[in-house]
């Protein structure tokens, strides 16, 4: 996420360019140094990722990594608070929730004393670099100490506490911060470490409550946490179809109590069994007054006496298992992190380790900081419009698509003037978030008062005519169900264009929206070919890709892939804990993917593997020898399991079963071995809020620009498109949505293996090599450069 968005797992940008003669210095860059690492503030899941990244990336560079364990107070009270790391230390901690080296609020470090102590401390351990993760408050705690570092140590040294040589090893303090807050509330970061999973939480509860609400034809608010940011609840809303949102940024207009019981009674009348109301914790009118949970629970009772329930989420949002997207963007930030530390120079201004779109950036953590705070002081002085600017672009578009989705009516007649006509349809395996997607084309098409088609059964249903008009209420309820409601077929349009020709001019289509995979995009070059012979044919199309393999070209990201990765990582952890019990075990796992391996690395990342074979990186029988030696090294540590990954076209002769029987004899009597083959449960399952706001934005860009095209392309009382630019995917490419014609695509596609021929996530691999304590040089990718916040905010972000 989504995002993961969002909002999104990452991009290649986390290591940098190194010449030949460099690779080989990444394994020395940090001798002679040392790096505390702490989590502050309020705990949130994920940090344990960055944690366990930051100690073992800092070990692989030669440095000395320690733990302060309670946060500023750990640095403060120094002896046993403040120990040194090794690799097992930080085992088996990906997977947990909360912070394993402990948070506290800290009152004594806000004192210079505190400070003076803390600066001690680390002199007396040689420590010149700080890890810091936590909210703003942490992070401007970690700057106030950085800029007054030296006189701090001129204080000690005055003091007869340190010596004139300690304080000339530590004359300077790198400061770099990663944001740990559930409630992304840290403005120059898409996402902070922990909101992706509290997103999860929240999602799993209100999935559970929507099925109790339709049982009993009930009302439910529900409270979920952010006293000064909305993200939460304003995502929550988009995930699950709410029919209202109360956030702190954007307070209702005045007359908000009669417009919400107009929206809850309408969505009675169209047949739907419930209402949800999210609220955030610090949801204000305009005049800056609370609107409370139990308040909006009296108005729905004493005006439409709906049954009506209140639910306040509270600390619930904080716990449990971090989501992949979590995992992965904590080891992500947690690499970056070191490298900015390690690169640091009395010169460099403290930095923060964001996410823009799919990119690491580093930006100048007071920059943030005062945005951030900005946000806070535009609020307070009720100036809403541009607290909502300050938030970014990514806030303002989940708004944008919010207030569509909810807050405008669909017109109750249609005039042939201004009508269209739209089709949409899956095309594919099917992929958690298709309906999600589906369900947003449908109601923004509605909103822009066109007439919208649904097609059962991709290419197949459109050439036999298993077509119908959706309604509003035809797509109620659709945003949180898995699979394809509409049907899926993997069947392509060439061998059928005569019908596909006769039904679009039968049902006047005049435009077509096609969520899928790989078909989806091969399906879309097959139409613009089939345009040289069939007129009816030129009509519009966009291909919103969804599929869990994640190998459509054009989009770093595929609906659905989100879902499958946390599928597979859940089932992760439950067999290492197998291994774990067990010991002397080691599991091969083989995910889905085609001869894509985005699943295989990412949930290689996210479950801490021990390798991850994959199809783009090809391997030999040495590779395989390889890594089973590092299982036996492993097997004489503490970490005595193992686990293996394999895409499941990674090697045609290396089968699943050719390495379990490898590792089965090469292990024996040190190790025993376990083969899963997880197969279609990974296409399965309830979409994770990624996937369902990540489809929902995705489903409302395509209609928007569908109704343009169809625009545009009208000539003599008709619709034709035959420009390249009328067929196009509709992808996340690093920070932006973009629309590319998919015969520009042709080029970058690998048709023989279905995937791209370039792929933004092979540039984490050597991240998940070196996680798992390979001998390798660091690879060559690039590198994140200190940039703005207002040059990162310019940009346009899809999660």
């Amino acid at each position: 996420m989504h995002p993961l968005s969002t909002e999104a797992p990452g991009s290649g940008d986390l290591l940098w360019i190194m010449t030949h003669e460099e690779h080989h210095a990444a394994k020395t860059l940090g001798i002679g140094k040392a790096i505390a690492v702490l989590t502050s503030g309020g705990d949130a899941q994920g940090m344990n990722a960055a944690v366990r990244a930051v100690v073992r990336v800092g070990i692989f560079t030669g440095a000395r990594v320690f733990f302060v364990h309670e946060g500023y107070q750990g640095l403060v009270d120094g002896g046993d608070h403040i120990r040194e790391a090794t690799w097992e230390s930080v085992s088996m901690m990906l997977q947990l929730g909360g912070t394993v080296i402990g948070s506290a609020r800290c009152k004594d470090f806000r004192e210079r004393e505190g400070r003076l102590r803390a600066a001690h401390n680390l002199v007396k351990r040689g420590i010149t670099n700080l890890c810091v993760i936590g909210g703003d408050g942490s992070l401007t705690g970690a700057d106030t100490f950085r800029s007054e570092w030296s006189d701090l140590l001129s204080d000690l040294q005055k003091a007869g506490k340190i010596t004139a040589e300690e304080a000339t090893k530590s004359s300077y303090l790198n400061i770099v911060g990663l944001v740990g807050s559930i409630d992304n509330d840290f403005c120059g970061t898409d996402m902070t470490i922990g909101t992706d999973s509290a997103l999860h939480r929240i999602i799993e509860i209100v999935d559970a409550i929507t099925t109790t609400a339709q049982s009993h034809q009930r009302t439910f608010v529900l409270e979920v946490m952010g006293r000064h940011c909305g993200y939460l609840a304003l995502v929550t809303s988009l995930s699950c179809g709410a029919d209202w949102v109360f956030i702190p940024e954007c307070p209702p207009d005045d007359d908000w109590e009669e417009h919400l019981c107009r929206r809850l009674s309408e969505t009675r009348t169209r047949g739907s069994r419930l209402n949800i109301i999210i609220v955030a914790e610090g949801a204000i009118d305009k005049n800056g007054k609370p609107i409370t949970s139990e308040e909006i629970k009296e108005l729905v009772v004493k005006r439409l006496g709906y049954d009506t329930r209140v639910t306040v989420l509270g600390h619930v949002q904080r716990g449990g298992t971090p989501s992949a997207f979590d995992r992965i963007l904590g080891s992500r930030m947690g690499v970056e992190a070191v490298m900015a530390l390690l690169e640091g120079t009395p010169d460099t201004p403290a930095c923060v380790v964001s996410l823009s779109g799919n990119q690491a950036v580093r930006l100048p953590l007071m920059e943030c900081v005062q945005v951030t705070k900005d946000v806070t002081k535009a609020m307070n002085d009720r100036k809403f419009d541009e607290a909502m600017k300050l938030r970014g672009r990514s806030f303002m578009n989940n708004w944008e698509v919010y207030k569509l989705l909810a807050h405008i009516r669909p017109p109750v007649s249609k005039t042939s003037a201004t009508m269209h006509t739209v089709a949409v349809m899956n095309v594919g395996a099917p992929a958690a978030g298709m309906n999600a997607a589906v369900r947003s084309t449908v109601r923004i098409g509605l909103i822009q008062g066109n007439r919208v088609l649904v097609v059962h059964d991709g290419f197949e249903g459109l050439a036999k005519g298993q077509i119908e008009e959706a309604g509003w209420s035809y797509v109620g309820g659709w945003t949180g169900q898995g699979g394809s409601k509409l049907g899926t077929k993997r069947t392509l349009p060439k061998k059928s264009f005569e019908q596909i020709s006769a039904n679009i001019t039968k049902f006047n289509i005049q435009g077509l929206i096609i969520i899928g995979g790989f078909e989806a995009y091969t399906g879309g070059l097959e139409l613009m070919e089939g345009r040289k012979q069939f007129d009816e044919l030129c009509i519009p199309f966009v291909v919103i890709p969804a599929t869990v393999s994640n190998n459509v070209p054009g989009s770093d990201f595929s609906v659905g892939a989100d879902t499958a990765l946390n599928t597979i990582c859940t089932t992760c952890d439950r067999i290492k804990q197998s291994a774990a019990g067990t010991k002397r075990r080691v599991f091969i796992i083989e995910t889905m993917g085609g001869y894509c391996g985005y699943l295989a690395t990412m949930a290689g990342l996210a479950a801490g593997a021990d390798a991850a074979y994959i199809f783009e990186e090809p391997f030999t029988i040495r590779d395989l020898q390889a890594n089973v030696e590092h299982l036996v090294q492993k097997m004489k540590t503490t970490v005595k399991r193992g686990l293996v990954l394999r895409n499941e076209k990674c090697n045609e002769n290396y089968t699943t079963d050719f390495i379990f029987n490898l590792y089965s004899e090469e292990g024996k009597g040190i190790f025993d071995s376990r083969k899963n083959v997880l197969g279609h449960m990974q296409q399965g399952g309830s979409p994770t809020p990624f996937d369902r706001n990540f489809a929902t934005k995705m489903g409302a860009k395509a209609m928007n620009w569908m109704s343009g095209k169809i625009k545009e392309s009208y000539r003599n009382g008709r619709i034709f498109a035959n420009t390249p630019d009328s067929g196009c995917v509709l992808g996340m490419r690093k920070r932006a949505l973009v629309f590319q014609p998919v015969t520009e695509l042709k080029d970058q596609t690998d048709f023989d293996h279905r995937i791209p021929k370039e792929q933004w996530w092979l540039k984490l691999r050597p991240i998940l090599k070196i996680l798992a304590k390979y001998e390798i040089d660091l690879d060559t990718t690039e590198h994140a450069h200190l940039e703005h916040i207002s040059r990162k905010r310019s940009g346009e972000t899809s999660i």
